[in-house]
């Protein structure tokens, strides 16, 4: 929001033109669904006495069902409820995203995490569906998505607009990163957006150009008596094109085979449980102890900036698959070693980091990739970094306060060049096209879960892609 271009959500919308393709995947026959399904979307078995030092939050949680649920885009369509705009910027996203049937999984694959949750308190609040897909527009659902004007998160807060929504932001977390307290803020953001602007398109503006913008916008308008839309509207480019976007891609949902796409099969069930401890624990062993990859872990816990959750007022939440929590559960209350093995150190003026390292029994590389400190950069006089705890010590977990830029070690990754409309022009011709060099440029990756989470990726200042 408020004009920042994070590459990838530019990359979001890549979804391609494949050979002629069934509508969507359908679900898997009744009988060998549960065989069939991946594990990630097992049914929820909690039981009702929490394990001592958690709390088991049941809201996201399914008994096994019988057979399997229908996909998650029979629920989008079902709501959709903001007027169409038919113009040539739509078209012509329409077509360029069409050309490119690599993201098409990249992107299901992303949103099939969160698209359950985001979808489900859109409808409780009584808005629009399209809503849910703003994520694809602003990150792919990517919650680490940073942007060069430093908006974080799938919703893309910056730190301000962040503040206001009361999204708390410290040196061991970052809620714009956090999934179920942005997605809670973004949607009070974009109610409180249509209340002032009164009308669904010009919210979802404001919420890119930012308020103030879009009513300075309005106000000259009026005063020149011209008509107060969307299209009629003095924007900036990027804004411009945000509706048009997120248009393209209700049509791509709305009708896939119109587009030759496919939608791959996501179940209208939930993806993730939330469990509260009320200890502080390594990001590591939490996911040892439930048992999935730390990749996926930290897909699911994006809000905690370094290698352990810190627990804040009493207790602090985790998100696990539906069908880790009893694992979990069971594993965490068989653990008898310390759970957390970081604290905090000032660096001193006469410290180096090499010694420090060495001191610890780790490399100095290590003691960096676990503070998220770019190779090249020293480590400055009057700067916490996390070390190993010294054994038996009780850990030093001080409430510091978030630092000014974040780095970014989990990213997807470019792959290949690829051609890139030029919107400066309105007609959406071939030849509007340009190159963007690898370097800059939204390309897909790998499409599998873990290949998205590339460590060390620091995020280019890169040029607006629209």
């Amino acid at each position: 929001m408020h004009r920042r271009v994070p590459w990838i959500a530019f990359a979001a919308l890549w979804l391609g033109a494949c050979a002629q393709v069934p509508l969507e995947q359908e679900a898997p026959a009744p009988e060998a669904a549960l065989e069939a399904a991946p594990a990630r979307y097992a049914p929820a078995t909690i039981e009702d006495a929490p394990l001592a030092g958690t709390t088991v939050a049941p809201a996201h949680a399914e008994e096994k069902a019988a057979s399997p649920p229908p996909a998650i885009w029979q629920r989008l369509r079902a709501g959709f409820g903001i007027a169409d705009m038919d113009n040539r910027r739509v078209r012509m996203w329409e077509r360029w995203y069409a050309e490119h049937p690599e993201y098409v999984e990249f992107m299901v694959e992303m949103g099939s995490h969160f698209l359950y949750y985001v979808a489900q308190e859109v409808e409780r609040r009584n808005m629009p569906s399209e809503i849910a897909l703003l994520p694809i527009i602003e990150s792919a659902y990517n919650p680490y998505a940073y942007s060069r004007s430093h908006a974080s998160g799938m919703w893309q807060f910056i730190r301000s607009t962040a503040k206001t929504y009361g999204l708390r932001q410290n040196y061991w977390y970052d809620g714009r990163r956090d999934v179920i307290a942005a997605t809670h803020a973004a949607l009070d953001y974009l109610q409180d957006l249509h209340e002032m602007f009164g009308a669904w398109d010009l919210a979802i503006a404001a919420y890119n150009f930012g308020e103030n913008g879009l009513s300075r916008s309005i106000a000259r308008n009026r005063k020149k008596k011209r008509p107060v839309t969307y299209e009629k509207l003095w924007m900036p480019r990027e804004t411009r094109n945000y509706f048009p976007k997120l248009q393209a891609v209700k049509n791509i949902i709305a009708d896939p085979a119109r587009f030759g796409l496919t939608l791959a099969y996501v179940p209208d069930r939930p993806y993730f449980a939330s469990v509260k401890t009320d200890r502080h624990i390594d990001v590591k062993l939490a996911a040892e102890l439930a048992e999935v990859s730390i990749e996926e872990f930290r897909i699911l816990n994006p809000a905690h900036n370094k290698p352990l959750i810190r627990v804040v007022d009493g207790a602090e939440t985790i998100l696990l698959p539906v069908g880790k929590v009893e694992t979990f559960k069971k594993n965490l209350e068989a653990h008898d070693a310390p759970l957390v093995t970081w604290q905090a150190y000032r660096f001193k003026r006469r410290d180096r980091l090499s010694k420090i390292a060495a001191k610890h029994g780790v490399s100095m590389a290590y003691l960096k990739e676990a503070n998220s400190i770019h190779p090249r950069r020293r480590v400055r006089p009057g700067q916490t970094i996390v070390v190993p705890l010294t054994n038996g010590a009780k850990p030093y977990l001080p409430d510091l306060p978030a630092p000014r830029f974040i780095r970014v070690r989990y990213w997807p990754q470019p792959k290949k060049k690829l051609e890139q409309p030029d919107t400066r022009t309105s007609a959406p011709t071939q030849s509007t096209t340009r190159i963007v060099e690898k370097s800059a440029q939204p390309a897909p990756v790998a499409l599998t879960f873990e290949s998205v989470l590339q460590e060390d990726a620091l995020v280019a200042a890169l040029q607006p892609l629209d």
